[in-house]
């Protein structure tokens, strides 16, 4: 016969453990070998590199946001949905990197100040800036990642890991050569209301 419980026994029940610690599962730059055919050399080197890439994305998406907050003058509607959308685009490869960081066996960066110690991208200012050099600083980022995506890519394709080649090319490339197109457009310097003859 089922005991029956008092009413504290129920409370007891009912109430959330909380502040529970435990020991890692999986320390950070260990890996988990995972059945999917393929070297555990490989994934090391596409874990090691993708981490890079992803805190470089985090960084951007975050830049991104910063001067969709803070962006002002009279192009401040368009640069403010231009980089709303920039942003939201960043984060879903953010989710895609830290994704295939997972199914190699790894695990992804993910905290701000982790972040901060990985990226390679450099620290915008606290404050507000020029919408000219919101827009340098969001192309030198996007550099950044443009230059490591490449190589990681070709990386990645000379150790058989074919997903993380397309990944780089097809998801972060094209989206930040993309996006380089549409911000730079906005740094051109041509007369506003006369066409040059």
């Amino acid at each position: 016969m089922p005991k029956v419980l008092d009413a504290d026994e129920i409370l007891q029940h009912a109430r959330p453990v909380v502040h529970q610690e435990a020991h890692e599962t999986q320390p950070y730059g260990h890996l988990v070998r995972m059945p999917i055919a393929l070297e555990e050399s490989a994934c090391r080197k596409s874990v090691e590199s993708l981490n890079q890439v992803l805190a470089d994305t985090i960084a951007l998406r975050d830049m991104y946001k910063k001067h969709h907050w803070q962006v002002s003058g009279h192009t401040f509607y368009q640069l403010h949905l231009l980089f709303d959308k920039h942003a939201e685009e960043q984060d879903k490869l953010v989710d895609a990197i830290a994704e295939r960081v997972q199914l190699l066996g790894g695990v992804s960066v993910a905290m701000a100040h982790d972040v901060a110690e990985t990226t390679l991208v450099p620290r915008p200012p606290k404050g507000r800036e020029p919408v000219p050099v919101q827009i340098s600083r969001l192309l030198h980022a996007h550099e950044i990642v443009l230059k490591e995506a490449r190589a990681m890519a070709r990386q990645a394709a000379d150790n058989g890991d074919d997903g993380t080649n397309d990944l780089l090319v097809s998801d972060v490339i094209r989206t930040n050569e993309l996006q380089v197109w549409f911000v730079s457009e906005h740094v051109v310097d041509t007369p506003v209301v006369r066409a040059d003859q």
